[in-house]
């Protein structure tokens, strides 16, 4: 069920970002109607959307390289939330001087940490379901020659 609602959310990011902003910048300024956005900005947001999408969806087959960088992302922003806001800032806004952030952005920042430490550990989850007998159940063959019995 959250996977799935996580790979709705991505889509969404990919397909019409600019509404995910917006709710950005209500919730996390004191001006929302004062920030420049870069063009950059769409682009980072779909981007993030991929991401979500292509780990949840392809799971353990997806890039091991991607899902280390959304999880040290998302370690980061959990402890050390202040450099990552003030980084993304820098190649979102073209005018991050005139932005007031609220004060529950630090700790909107750690939740958005624990969202991509989630993402990246239900994309290491195969998502299927399990048996009676405990056993994941798979199209796939394993691959394993099975030894002989005796």
């Amino acid at each position: 069920m959250l996977r799935r609602l996580l790979i709705g959310f991505g889509l969404l990011e990919i397909v019409k970002p600019e509404p995910v902003i917006a709710a950005c910048e209500r919730i996390g300024l004191r001006n929302p109607g004062e920030p420049q956005p870069r063009p950059l900005a769409l682009a980072g947001a779909r981007l993030e959307g991929l991401v979500f999408v292509w780990l949840l969806v392809r799971g353990r087959q997806g890039s091991t390289l991607v899902s280390g960088l959304l999880g040290l992302a998302g370690l980061t922003l959990v402890l050390v939330p202040r450099p990552i806001i003030d980084l993304s800032q820098h190649l979102v806004y073209a005018n991050t001087d005139d932005l007031e952030l609220q004060p529950w952005v630090e700790p909107a920042a750690r939740l958005l940490g624990v969202l991509y430490l989630t993402v990246t550990l239900l994309s290491r989850s195969t998502g299927e379901e399990t048996s009676k007998d405990g056993s994941a159940e798979s199209e796939k063959p394993s691959g394993r020659v099975p030894l002989p019995s005796r």
